[in-house]
């Protein structure tokens, strides 16, 4: 039985015999308050290629009562099965389907999400259906390529407001009739439903208007800073209109922010959902900033890019997500008047990075997956689908050219509007407008997996001048279970030569070459007769993806002046790389806690302070040697606290160390600074002690067994929101007791009661990295129930329990064993395989980094 699966055969096969003309959906929600079931009616019309085929719409849903097809009703218990309703003997040409069912509220992220916000004791709904959750709604033929208009009627409870992709009609006897959608998809279609706050605007330019708006809770309208996201959508709308040279498509431009949102945003035609923790409730840096006008940039583009023009099957997923990430940095870097001129060192310092993790697990695949049924979909939204394939579509643009990349963008956009397209239909465009021929790049790029190592080869004469210098790429072998073989690949990038200057002291460069890099050996001659740089750095501009490596000498100067450059991007390069050789075992956890300790106080950039703070803690916990581990997390702590005393008052350096250091205090004396910057006996000047550096200070003291179930309470009773919510659950599940353990897993694991983001906020707390005796004990439990658990839940609740609870703390040989055993008995389905044995190749690696500390 295919349960709620779907493959690429079956879709295939549909989408011969179907065109699919338009959707009625007719939603009573008028119970969302009480929560329950809702009535479901949909009228869907299509047409078949063949008559007397037999094909099926899906739908997941508790009750189904009627199915008419052409006038003849069906018995919903002979057709109604396995999230399917089977469809026999269908006309040749236009066919009539009406199902009447009762769906379900969730609180899983998925369908039609339904939160109470303890504040105000109102529901809130919002749709998710990005892979194939539309069907837990209405009936449809979930796959991105039987595009259809929808027309939605919906009866809410008065006083509600009503979001869709089309413009907000006027309700009628609380009912909110829309008017049809152009045709798309139906996992960009979308219902936002309750007393929502809104603040409204309009983007106007050569005679176009687009109605613009904002949503939220009304319990957080007074964090809601429009001005600053309507300014970053306007930004978005200029710079994407000139580039793709295609007017925004939709008629208007809703942004809602969401309760217990999965991702960080979804690209609903038009009305994009966002998660509300974007709206800010505490003083944050502006990395935050940053990350959320990213996310914003993000959707826009998927409004050309993913819903005007839409991949024919989730294979393309990639070229989705890719697309929307490049370009969104892209806006970031070179839209004029952008508070994120520097986005490429973000883009470098953070999706590169999971993009290189990523490529290194067991299950790394090739940007364009074989993506088999919906199980492989859900498991690829990943750091290759995302930030590897938007580093190689950076690479294509330093390739092609930027003009003739987006001329090729722009005929693309124009040929395939409202259609769904493959892969050969953009590279084919791009082919025209560059000139270059593309096959080859987009075999070994596109279709291969794993990733490249770029190292250079530097010769000098006694006076130090270059007379060689060549560039020697690497293909290492794949990880183990990995399909493919390794591959070198033709590389774009830019080699930078710094100095240090004489009178400011910084790393400054001096030249800039560009080139092709392809083969094992690629001569760079350009450089021979030049003066030895103090450091050449590979990739300088990030343009190609890459591991790179630093020659002994550049290495030398790296290790001593970090912090010199005085570009963000060579720093940030530089960081990536000395992070990458600590997780890759060639660089001792001690000698990279040792090359922060010496550089980040000279870094200016707070999202690539933040980063290092981040890969700080998870080295020490994971990757150095367990005898030196206490040792390396007092330097760090001490350091920490430093640089919070040092740092400029109310300056984002100051907010990041405070964090870092609550993070991982540890003596009586650090924890009870903490308590007395909650309590207020004790103050450092410009740190405001606001409600959420309040709750990781008090995560922290609980965490060491300084706070218990009294303080977390009175802390709610402070905070009773819900975000005071999951931070108390993680706080309580954080409690160093065998009991607050016993409870944890218990409320995760043994009950399914939990909505999805508090389940997530008491994973968190649960895996403690300083409490690995008391949880050492949950390794067998983690293995006895996560095929259950897999079976039983929604993708993403069990997800979140598959990954969140594996014994990744248990860095040991025993772990392994466990793991082998398991994989090798339990049969999981592939998604899950897949889960466990990526977490897997986590303390392979760990074990691996744990030797080389030692061995330091």
């Amino acid at each position: 039985m295919p349960g709620t699966n779907l493959t690429r055969e079956e879709a295939q096969q549909r989408a011969k015999l179907l065109t699919v003309d338009s959707y009625e959906i007719d939603l009573d929600l008028s119970g969302a308050q009480e929560g329950g079931t809702y009535r479901s009616v949909t009228t869907v019309r299509f047409d078949a290629a063949e008559g007397g085929a037999e094909t099926f719409i899906d739908l997941v849903a508790p009750t189904v009562h009627e199915v008419v097809l052409n006038g003849d009703a069906l018995d919903p218990a002979a057709v109604f099965a396995d999230s399917r309703i089977t469809l026999p003997g269908l006309l040749e040409g236009p066919n009539e389907l009406r199902v009447v069912a009762d769906c379900a509220y969730t609180n899983t992220g998925e369908g039609l999400h339904r939160f109470v916000d303890p504040v105000d004791d109102q529901a809130y709904l919002y749709t998710q259906f990005e892979v194939p959750d539309a069907r837990r709604v209405f009936a449809s033929f979930e796959q991105p390529d039987l595009k259809a208009t929808f027309q939605f009627t919906v009866k809410a409870p008065s006083g509600w407001t009503v979001i869709s992709n089309s413009p907000t009609p006027e309700p009628k006897d609380d009912v909110w009739a829309f008017e049809p959608t152009p045709r798309i998809s139906t996992y960009i279609t979308a219902l936002i439903v309750g007393p929502y706050h809104s603040v409204h605007s309009v983007y106007e330019k050569n005679g176009q208007s687009v109605p613009l708006g904002i949503y939220c809770r009304p319990s957080l309208a007074q964090f809601l800073d429009s001005d600053a996201i309507f300014e970053v959508t306007r930004q978005g709308f200029e710079w994407f209109q000139e580039k793709f040279d295609y007017a925004y498509p939709f008629k208007k431009y809703d942004q809602l922010f969401v309760p217990e949102f999965n991702a960080g945003a979804m690209e609903n035609a038009g009305a994009v959902t966002i998660r509300d923790q974007y709206v800010f409730r505490s003083k944050v840096t502006d990395a935050a900033y940053e990350r959320r006008a990213e996310t914003i940039l993000h959707e826009l583009a998927h409004m050309w890019f993913g819903d005007l023009v839409t991949m024919e099957w989730w294979n393309d997923l990639w070229l989705n997500e890719s697309f929307a990430t490049y370009t969104s940095v892209a806006c970031q870097a070179y839209a004029p008047e952008s508070r994120w001129p520097h986005s490429w060192t973000t883009f470098a310092n953070a999706e590169k990075t999971w993009a290189y993790r990523q490529d290194q697990l067991p299950s790394t695949h090739p940007i364009m997956a074989e993506i088999r049924d919906l199980d492989d979909v859900l498991v690829n939204f990943d750091g290759i689908t995302y930030a590897k394939g938007a580093s190689v579509l950076k690479q294509l643009v330093a390739y092609v050219g930027m003009d003739e990349f987006f001329s090729g963008v722009q005929a693309y956009f124009k040929q395939h509007a409202y259609g769904n397209t493959r892969l050969s239909d953009l590279l084919g465009a791009l082919e025209e407008t560059s000139g270059r021929d593309l096959k080859t790049w987009s075999k070994k790029w596109l279709e291969t997996a794993g990733i490249n190592v770029l190292r250079p080869e530097i010769e000098t004469d006694a006076d130090g001048v270059i007379t060689s210098f060549a560039i020697r790429q690497e293909a290492p072998a794949l990880p183990a279970g990995a399909k493919g073989e390794p591959t070198l690949r033709p590389h774009r990038i830019a080699i930078g030569l710094y100095n240090i200057d004489d009178e400011s002291g910084k790393l400054l460069r001096d030249d800039r070459i560009e080139l092709d890099v392809d083969g094992e050996l690629t001569a760079v001659p350009q450089l021979v007769g030049k003066r030895r740089p103090a450091v050449a750095l590979l990739n300088d501009d990030d343009l190609s993806y890459a591991k790179v490596r630093l020659d002994e000498e550049s290495l030398k100067t790296v290790t001593e002046h970090l912090g010199d450059f005085e570009a963000s991007l060579p720093r940030a390069l530089c960081w990536a790389s000395a992070w990458d050789m600590t997780r890759d075992a060639e660089l001792p956890t001690r000698e990279y806690l040792s090359l922060v300790l010496s550089g980040i106080g000279k870094e200016s950039d707070i999202g690539v302070v933040q980063s290092l703070h981040r890969q700080v803690k998870l080295a020490i916990d994971l990757y150095a040697a367990p005898a030196w581990r206490e040792t390396g997390l007092a330097q760090w702590t001490e350091a920490a606290l430093e640089h919070l005393r040092a740092a400029a008052p109310g300056s984002d350096h100051q907010l990041a160390w405070a964090r870092a250091f609550a993070a991982t205090a540890r003596t009586d004396e650090q924890l009870d600074l903490l308590a007395a910057l909650l309590d207020g006996t004790e103050t450092i000047e410009g740190l405001v002690v606001d409600t959420e550096l309040r709750w990781a200070f008090v995560e922290r003291l609980a965490a060491t067994g300084r706070f218990g179930e009294d303080e977390i309470a009175a802390e709610y009773e402070r905070d009773k929101t819900a975000a005071g919510e999951r931070h108390a659950a993680t706080a309580r599940a954080a409690r160093p007791t065998v009991e607050a353990k016993a409870e944890a897993w218990a409320s995760v694991v043994e009950s399914d009661k939990l909505p999805n983001a508090v389940q997530e906020a008491v994973i968190a707390g649960f895996v403690q990295t300083d409490q690995r005796e008391l949880l050492a004990p949950y390794t067998e439990k983690y293995f006895a129930a996560v095929k259950d658990v897999w079976e039983s839940r929604s993708y993403e609740m069990a997800q979140q329990i598959a990954v969140g609870l594996y014994p990744a703390l248990q860095v040991d040989q025993s772990t392994l064993d466990a793991t082998d055993t398991w994989l090798g008995s339990a049969e999981p389905n592939a998604a899950l395989r897949r889960l466990v044995s990526e977490s897997r190749a986590g303390i392979e690696r760990a074990l691996k980094a744990q030797a080389a500390d030692a061995a330091a």
